[in-house]
């Protein structure tokens, strides 16, 4: 079994920031794969759209749904990250005071996907964009 699901995300949209998460959501359900993962795997995706939404120009999750785990790449085209070791410190960010004043940008979006995930990896260029990319395994 593999199901492919791809979502597009305008930077900015904060109203439809979290509809990949939600679709991912109910088809993991119609699978019957066990609650903890799926909560892991919503928070995860979710993390990633808002920092899709609050950093960069646009974006694209792209989910490949298999019996065994989930992988799901998260790419922008946005202003890079310039450190990323720093971007990972919980509470560090880079947020406008427009996104922190819509009770975006705390600082704990590529913390939380990496405490939500068996696998992380992050790749981003300054004036280009990111991708992340992860796996969670089901338990």
């Amino acid at each position: 079994m593999s199901i492919e699901l791809v979502f597009h995300i305008a930077g900015g949209d904060f109203s439809n920031a979290g509809k990949a998460s939600s679709h991912i959501k109910k088809v993991l359900k119609q699978l019957n794969i066990d609650s903890k993962s799926i909560k892991r795997i919503v928070v995860a995706v979710y993390e990633a759209e808002v920092n899709v939404a609050a950093h960069a120009f646009s974006g694209q999750v792209t989910a490949q749904i298999t019996e065994h785990h989930i992988e799901v790449v998260v790419s922008d085209q946005g202003p890079g990250i310039e450190n990323i070791e720093q971007a990972m410190q919980p509470g560090y960010s880079t947020a406008s005071k427009e996104v922190r004043e819509m009770g975006f940008g705390a600082g704990m979006g590529l913390s939380n996907i990496q405490k939500n995930t068996d696998e992380l990896s992050i790749e981003s260029r300054v004036g280009e964009g990111t991708i992340v990319t992860f796996r969670c395994n089901y338990l």
